[in-house]
């Protein structure tokens, strides 16, 4: 029992390590409705992924010796690939994310507030839906590093749903913290970009691609941090020194 509780702390540290990039996009993906109904899009949101995201552990838990195997092959003169299930979900979830990163980088820089006020909204519906989609994405390879440490069903099942509460409490936070503070809004854009290129490369790597007799690695871990804690150190130090640009011209300006 005393091993269950320790494997059941472990898994929540990982569910909170992996989870971050999650809560941006949940966050960027929120935006999109009504300013009333973002709290309950987020809740729901999460709620509805913390449901299936059990029944995707059960579905792994019984299936995983399947979701690596090979589906079908790519085999034409330069490129060279074997699809598998799970790689598939790590492409697609990949590809969407950087899409949307790039997406919601280009409406930063090129539209007008006005502009994008005229969008056409988007139905809360969709977004929730997309909020549940790309949380099931994110949460397979948290799930089968759990199924690494554990066999037990209600370890994982505990903290999937323990995980889930500390999501919808943190993605509040998160929404508050951006809201104040907009600069940061381009930051987690760019984490969202790098998180998006770590999955493509993953799920390259998980396909044994091949372009031109080159192999595609995934990007590690520990480089994805690295990249990402120079990100928020390189957007402090400009913060810091705009604000004391605008300090010295206000002086300048007085005198």
């Amino acid at each position: 029992m005393i091993a269950n509780l320790i494997t059941l702390a472990l898994l929540i540290l990982l569910q909170a390590v992996l989870g971050f990039d999650n809560l941006l996009y949940i966050n960027l993906e929120s935006k999109k409705a009504p300013l009333d109904k973002q709290k309950n899009v987020r809740n729901i949101g999460i709620i509805i992924a913390m449901v299936l995201r059990i029944a995707l552990l059960f579905f792994l838990v019984k299936m995983h010796e399947y979701i690596d195997r090979s589906v079908f092959k790519i085999d034409i003169t330069q490129l060279h690939m074997h699809i598998s299930i799970h790689s598939i979900i790590v492409l697609v979830g990949g590809g969407f994310i950087l899409y949307t990163a790039i997406k919601e980088i280009w409406h930063m820089l090129y539209l007008e507030h006005d502009e994008e006020e005229k969008e056409e909204k988007v139905s809360v519906n969709k977004i929730i839906g997309m909020i549940v989609i790309m949380n099931l994405v994110f949460s397979v390879d948290s799930i089968l590093s759990a199924m690494a440490l554990t066999d037990t069903f209600w370890v994982m099942a505990a903290a999937i749903v323990i995980s889930g509460v500390m999501m919808i409490w943190l993605s509040d936070k998160v929404a508050a913290f951006l809201k104040k503070n907009r600069m940061y809004e381009v930051l987690g854009l760019f984490v969202l970009f790098i998180v998006g290129i770590m999955l493509l490369s993953e799920g390259a790597h998980m396909s044994h691609l091949e372009i031109f007799g080159y192999k595609i690695e995934a990007m590690s871990k520990a480089t994805f941090y690295f990249v990402l804690g120079v990100l928020v150190i390189v957007d402090i130090i400009q913060g810091k020194y705009q604000k004391k640009l605008l300090k010295q011209k206000e002086e300048s300006a007085k005198s």
